[in-house]
């Protein structure tokens, strides 16, 4: 009889999380337009250099009240934020300060005046601070990174569904200007049925993973303890870590393109890392033999490149390139059957429409009758005054509209809690071919089978 009333218990059980997660898989994007909330009380946790744009657009929105900030730096990033809430509320309101010790957001979360949270911390604890948040029954927007294994995906995806409270991914790319005009060409078969994408993080990032100790970027060749800002952390898996330890700038916005979680899914990946050369002589040419730092060994390759299958037939290139002198490129390609367009050199290709074997600039908004102006997304054309100014070339205004309208209506997230968590695995996963000399790994569904019959929802329209 026991025996029994177990099986129903946890029948009982799995079945309610399954409910939750088909609610959370299934809701349509504006089902809930109409129950607005006036204001969303926030809560930071985190507020350095990254945190201190996000609170920055909080503190400008007339639908935002900040409740509350969090990091354990008192030294820089606390006082800094308070410089920008004071301005913003003319000294008027003050804002509560957790800053006693990395476990202080615990305190912070147990408020029963903020409804949702701002994740922007070191990468390791992205997850510990979302999990938290969602128990707490706050819903987290956070910021995106690579997970240190599987099993930290499966925690967000699961705690989610247990809970009920959904969480947003905050890839900025996806909101890229050009990059949703390709997605409308996309859309509206410019290329025809798309066979190949790539994607990257080309980004000389060596003043950001070395710093004198007194400014963020540069100056010296100090990480760790010495230094500070992401040089303080961020460098640190670089030591110890070989893979594709920041995939989500060229993975989220290609996912988008072919529906990733939503009527496709990725399938395998397979990952290759040159040898380890930069890091190193960047401290030699700046800091000199003798240094400290000279001796270290780095683990991160300098190009690692990861090649994706998916169960559409799509293949994705991703490169991750972070440790030597070169110009920042995402290194975008979306190809298909009647033709591509490539981010560097703003290059595109249309069969019957471009000179034959002939490159032709795709443009800029501004460039009346190109490419990217006659397909400029509905989303750009309403909000481009509104995101004037925001960083990272206006898109962080829509990371955070976005997040704050869905908290508003209810509604579920165009970058949900599935999309973080298969973004999230690409790293471990490389780690391991690459430790593997190349070996096929595979990739988790998330959805565990619902990608079939979810449909897509980012960027649908002119909302958010």
């Amino acid at each position: 009889m026991k025996k029994q009333h177990l099986h129903r218990r946890n029948f009982l059980k799995n079945t309610v999380a399954a409910g939750v997660g088909l609610t959370l898989l299934n809701t349509p994007a504006r089902l809930f337009a109409n129950t607005k909330k006036e204001k969303v009380r926030v809560g930071l946790i985190g507020v350095g250099a990254r945190g201190q744009g996000h609170l920055e657009l909080c503190l400008h929105r007339d639908d935002v009240d900040v409740i509350a900030i969090c990091d354990p730096d008192t030294k820089w990033a606390i006082p800094q934020s308070r410089q920008l809430i004071d301005k913003a509320y003319g000294g008027k309101k003050k804002v509560a300060e957790y800053s006693n010790g990395p476990e202080d957001f615990h305190n912070m979360l147990k408020r029963d005046d903020i409804d949702a949270v701002v994740i922007a911390t070191p990468w390791e604890w992205h997850s510990i601070q979302a999990i938290a948040a969602m128990k707490a029954g706050k819903t987290p927007a956070v910021e995106v990174c690579g997970a240190s294994d599987i099993q930290e995906c499966w925690n967000l995806v699961n705690t989610s569904e247990d809970t009920g409270v959904p969480l947003f991914g905050m890839e900025n790319v996806c909101y890229r200007r050009d990059v949703m005009a390709v997605l409308n060409m996309v859309r509206q078969g410019l290329f025809g049925e798309l066979t190949h994408l790539q994607g990257g993080y080309q980004h000389d990032l060596r003043k950001v993973k070395f710093n004198n100790g007194k400014q963020l970027y540069g100056g010296g060749v100090e990480f760790g303890e010495n230094a500070m800002s992401e040089a303080k952390w961020r460098t640190n898996h670089s030591v110890h870590r070989n893979g594709d330890l920041y995939p989500t700038h060229g993975l989220g916005p290609v996912a988008n393109m072919i529906n990733i979680n939503r009527g496709n899914r990725l399938l395998s990946l397979t990952s290759v890392a040159t040898k380890s050369r930069g890091l190193h002589k960047y401290i030699v040419d700046n800091g000199g033999e003798s240094h400290p730092n000279a001796k270290v060994e780095f683990k991160l390759g300098d190009i690692v490149s990861t090649l994706i299958r998916t169960n559409n037939g799509e293949t994705i290139m991703l490169s991750h390139d972070t440790n030597s002198p070169r110009p920042y490129s995402l290194n975008f390609r979306v190809q298909g059957t009647n033709g591509l367009w490539m981010d560097d050199l703003d290059s595109i290709y249309v069969e019957g429409k471009s000179p034959y074997d002939e490159w032709e600039k795709a443009g800029t908004e501004k460039d009346a009758g190109s490419y990217m102006a006659r397909y400029d997304h509905p989303l750009w054309k309403r909000y481009t005054s509104s995101a004037a100014g925001a960083g990272h070339g206006g898109m962080d205004w829509y990371v955070i509209n976005s997040f704050i309208e869905s908290v508003k209506r209810r509604a579920p997230y165009a970058l949900d809690v599935y999309d973080l968590a298969t973004w999230y695995a690409i790293t471990p996963l490389s780690e391991q071919s690459v430790a593997e000399g190349g070996n096929v790994q595979y990739i988790p569904d998330f959805t565990r089978g619902r990608w079939m019959n979810r449909k897509p929802i980012f960027a649908l329209d002119d909302q958010y």
